[in-house]
């Protein structure tokens, strides 16, 4: 029983980890490694919709609606602003990285001012279970199914559907591809809005999970970007993945043996080394091991 009781805090440990990364990651994935925008403000995009998800939540809306109504909202707001802003930087990754930062000083001080230095906590929804007389958060183990599924949903989208042939072929060459008929300009429209909804669907379900403030997003916008770089942008849809489950064990094992603190350096010094031994990321060494094998 003891030995059962283990294996499950174990493998709860690495699903937590693994969905932290994965949702907080994905919408940075779409903006950076498939736009070539270096989104510094996806943390504040994360917490717009963590800010969203509490405000519905205390006007009276159910906690899933309050999720879906960040996504919502934080989609719209990226749509505005890669319609105001972001568009005059689309293949130039360090002038959209100094734009986006002062983007995300703007929202992060202008929420401070505006709404104070923090908002109260949500409950976490669903309760508790025990096994081997230590308790859990069923929430947390939503979370990972969440994660799962929509990464299936934004794979699907991007690889099975028209629109998603259209965004890959705007992404890699947009000039043949609006000589072929494709509206690019309303393309990259709506993927920087789905990349903007995932933060906003990302920051709203983490609510529960810790304090809320204006620098909501400052602890999740380190490993998002760790995750995309090592991910490489080969095929960043089942890089996340894969970068995600990799990054998950190595800081969930560390974090069970010797504390948090230790498991997120453990996720930088592992970072540092994958890098070093595959420089085009996860998804680029199976790309590159699947061209050799043709």
């Amino acid at each position: 029983m003891d030995v059962l009781a283990g294996l499950f805090s174990t493998v709860y440990i690495y699903l937590d980890s693994i969905a932290f990364l994965l949702l907080s990651a994905l919408g940075l994935i779409i903006i950076l490694g498939m736009m070539g925008i270096t989104n510094m403000a996806h943390g504040e995009f994360m917490m717009l919709g963590a800010y969203t998800a509490v405000i519905g939540t205390q006007a009276g809306l159910p906690f899933p609606i309050s999720i879906l109504l960040a996504t919502v909202v934080v989609g719209l707001f990226g749509m505005i602003l890669e319609r105001l802003v972001i568009r005059r930087f689309y293949g130039n990754l360090l002038q959209s990285l100094v734009a986006t930062w002062g983007i995300s000083l703007l929202i992060s001080q202008g929420m401070l001012i505006a709404l104070g230095p923090s908002l109260p906590s949500l409950p976490m929804p669903l309760g508790g279970f025990k096994v081997g007389g230590h308790a859990y958060a069923t929430y947390r183990i939503v979370l990972a199914l969440i994660g799962l599924m929509v990464l299936l949903l934004t794979w699907w989208l991007f690889n099975r559907t028209k629109f998603g042939m259209r965004a890959r072929a705007t992404m890699q060459n947009a000039e043949i591809a609006q000589a072929l008929g494709v509206d690019t300009t309303k393309m990259y429209l709506i993927v920087f809005g789905i990349g903007s909804a995932l933060a906003g669907l990302a920051g709203a379900l983490y609510v529960p999970t810790t304090v809320i403030g204006p620098f909501y997003g400052t602890s999740f916008l380190a490993p998002a970007f760790v995750t995309v770089v090592v991910s490489g942008g080969a095929d960043v849809i089942t890089g996340a993945l894969l970068t995600s489950i990799v990054l998950g064990i190595i800081e969930g094992s560390f974090s069970l043996t010797w504390g948090t603190t230790i498991g997120r350096l453990a996720l930088l010094i592992a970072t540092m080394l994958i890098i070093r031994v595959l420089p085009t990321g996860i998804s680029g060494y199976i790309a590159a091991r699947g061209e050799r094998k043709r």
